[in-house]
């Protein structure tokens, strides 16, 4: 059973543990309050779920891309449905269950994580993941393309997600910056 609670305009460090969901009419994030002791697995065709940790500073870096991606996206037509896994900690230090039964169904143990599902026919089709802080440009690159790779991996066809940790643009940066650090000692 899931009830609304608590909405927010964004879910911070001082927010309620637990599981968000976005609501692009209303530009707010709406507390689910999701009974029992199973995960919490969005049935949406496509879902973007941001496991996000109050005691992890990068994870409000990653805020700076992710509220502005998640509104641009969702002011026009799209077939996406947006969430927040909250927790301190991950699974460890999270006055949720749901939250952090849901941490340890997707396997998450770096912050920030975001993953994308596909839930087709009944069944979880596809899902990726991306660990890290991900830019705008990275948000822009992996989000919108999903349902193409969704649609390859049903047809049996290969797939590969278009960035991997290493491409990501603050990684790529970050090296670039060392190297140059690197040229001027």
């Amino acid at each position: 059973m899931i009830d609304v609670e608590l909405r927010v305009r964004e879910v911070g460090a001082e927010s309620k543990h637990g599981i968000y969901k976005y609501l692009p009419r209303d530009d707010e994030w709406v507390y689910l309050h999701v009974q029992g002791l199973d995960p919490f697995i969005p049935q949406d065709r496509y879902s973007v779920i941001y496991f996000d940790n109050t005691k992890c500073s990068a994870c409000r870096r990653y805020d700076i891309y992710w509220y502005p991606f998640v509104r641009s996206l969702c002011s026009g037509s799209n077939d996406f449905t947006f969430y927040i896994v909250l927790c301190g900690w991950f699974a460890r230090d999270c006055a949720s269950v749901p939250a952090s039964v849901t941490y340890m169904h997707f396997d998450v143990h770096s912050s920030p994580t975001t993953m994308l599902t596909s839930w087709v026919d009944g069944r979880l089709a596809y899902k990726e993941k991306y660990e890290g802080v991900l830019s705008d440009l990275d948000l822009k690159t992996v989000v919108p393309s999903f349902p193409e790779r969704v649609g390859k991996f049903l047809r049996g066809e290969p797939v590969k997600p278009p960035i991997s940790k290493e491409d990501t643009l603050i990684s790529l940066i970050s090296k670039l910056l060392k190297s140059e650090g690197d040229k001027n000692v």
